[in-house]
């Protein structure tokens, strides 16, 4: 006997006491993002709508929900870092949810350290364990199906450089489950870490 299905439009809303739609599409690598604004303001914001897109050139990108601080700084330098969120990290990544004004430093309002950056003029979180520098490459409006603009930006970025803390590589390969990331979940306050109890191996057929 087959499982009962809940159907419905997202246009008519979903009937649940939670959008599932995020709960699905998860758990997502949070994109930490450090800019900083043509008057020299850093800004530093997690964004659940991130991933990575692209091998060679490496490319990630995060949506963000509004033209926020970090995408109004990103089209005007051209340039951000990303900073992975671990588990000792996340009570400060939390904080830098806070909804503050521009001219707060996030990284002195979660007591961050910035670390200068090789390639770009924007500093990377010194107590991650592994920063990407990236150069913008595209910045898109979403649209819907039917071409109506969605207040939603796209933002694509070439890494250009990478830093991984030597303790986190074992025999030259990143070991994810020792670096404990932090993905958002689908609840309001749900989020989850990876350990080496959910590793298992498969190779592609050849």
């Amino acid at each position: 006997m087959s499982d009962p299905i809940h159907f419905y439009e997202p246009r008519n809303g979903h009937g649940l006491p939670h959008d599932p739609f995020n709960a699905i599409v998860g758990p997502r690598p949070i994109g930490w993002i450090s800019s900083r604004g043509s008057a020299g303001v850093l800004n530093l914001a997690p964004y659940s709508f991130f991933n990575a897109f692209n091998y060679v050139p490496p490319i990630i990108g995060f949506a963000s929900i509004g033209y926020k601080d970090t995408v109004r700084n990103i089209e005007e330098t051209g340039e951000f870092a990303w900073s992975l969120v671990t588990r000792p990290l996340a009570e400060a990544m939390n904080q830098t949810c806070a909804p503050v004004p521009p001219e707060t430093d996030e990284f002195v309002l979660a007591g961050l350290t910035p670390a200068d950056s090789r390639l770009i003029s924007v500093p990377r979180v010194a107590e991650s364990p592994v920063s990407f520098e990236c150069r913008l490459s595209q910045i898109l409006q979403l649209e819907t199906a039917a071409g109506a603009q969605v207040p939603t930006w796209l933002v694509l970025g070439e890494v250009v450089g990478v830093h991984i803390a030597q303790s986190q590589l074992k025999e030259g390969i990143y070991d994810t489950a020792a670096a404990g990331h932090v993905l958002r979940g689908g609840g309001p306050a749900d989020y989850f870490s990876v350990d080496a109890t959910q590793h298992f191996r498969m190779f592609r057929p050849r």
